[in-house]
């Protein structure tokens, strides 16, 4: 008997009409559709007339259920993999069990499909040549400073998750360690009928939406900052610019902000050549 495939399905994250040709058979035909939050996937199984049995499986799920699971693939029959909405294994557990499927030698084919982060980056219009995706920040502490500081040295634009009643305080925060007024796009609520595009600098976008709370799911792109740095500038224009900085009173934080800005180096770069000036 020959074992059963995994396979990893993308479904809409707002407009139904969004499911491909090619996911909606694997969703008709597959016996079993383990299933982030099993009420919305059982919303989407109706529209297309699919009846599979609907296991549910996340983040907080027991490890029997993932036992389970590859008992089912051993026996042959085939799972279909979703999450609450767009790709499972970005910004969901759903990699924990494809490793797993794959560790007991079982067939996972991904069937690619809608992203909030490629349509955000698509309906930006910042840069998408290269990008870096953070998902959600931690809520306080040194690991979400560490990611905002990776956030304002990005030379590429940056796609962050964030929910509605938080995304102010983002903004805040981001307002504070982006030097400049780095352009980003706040996206609400993509493919929905109040599908939403906010441009503007991260400062004005902070303001905004500390006067108006948004509502439903949240993108942010961050612009980034160009080119690491500018080949033209050697570390000792770099340090003769940090030393006259300091020379007209500016403080250290100060003088590295205005390095950053002024001459393209990345915050590390700033910070090294500032503290290493009497």
């Amino acid at each position: 008997m020959s074992s059963g495939t995994l396979y990893v399905v993308a479904t809409p994250i707002g407009n139904l009409a969004d499911l491909s040709q090619r996911a909606e058979t694997v969703l008709r035909e597959v016996p079993v559709v383990a299933a982030e939050d099993t009420r919305r996937v059982r919303v989407l199984l109706d529209h297309i007339g699919a009846h599979p049995k609907v296991l549910s499986f996340h983040a907080h799920s027991p490890e029997r259920r993932q036992e389970l699971l590859l008992e089912i693939l051993a026996e042959g029959r085939d799972v279909a993999l979703v999450s609450d909405a767009g790709t499972p294994g970005v910004s969901d557990p759903g990699e924990r069990l494809v490793q797993a499927v794959r560790r007991a030698g079982f067939g996972v084919v991904p069937i690619p499909g809608p992203s909030a982060v490629t349509a955000a980056l698509s309906g930006s219009g910042l840069s998408a040549d290269r990008y870096l995706f953070l998902g959600f920040l931690p809520r306080k502490g040194r690991e979400r400073e560490r990611l905002l500081e990776m956030v304002a040295d990005a030379p590429w634009s940056v796609v962050l998750y964030e929910a509605p009643g938080r995304l102010a305080e983002l903004l805040d925060d981001l307002a504070r360690a982006v030097p400049g007024e780095r352009d980003a796009v706040v996206v609400r609520e993509l493919t929905k009928l109040h599908e939403e595009f906010k441009a503007g600098s991260v400062g004005e976008l902070a303001a905004y939406y500390r006067a108006q709370e948004p509502r439903g799911e949240i993108t942010i792109v961050v612009a980034g900052r160009g080119e690491l740095t500018s080949p033209q500038t050697s570390a000792a224009d770099v340090a003769h610019r940090a030393a006259a900085l300091l020379a007209e009173g500016l403080t250290r934080k100060a003088a590295i902000q205005r390095l950053i800005a002024d001459l393209g180096v990345s915050r590390n770069e700033a910070y090294r050549i500032v503290t290493s000036l009497p």
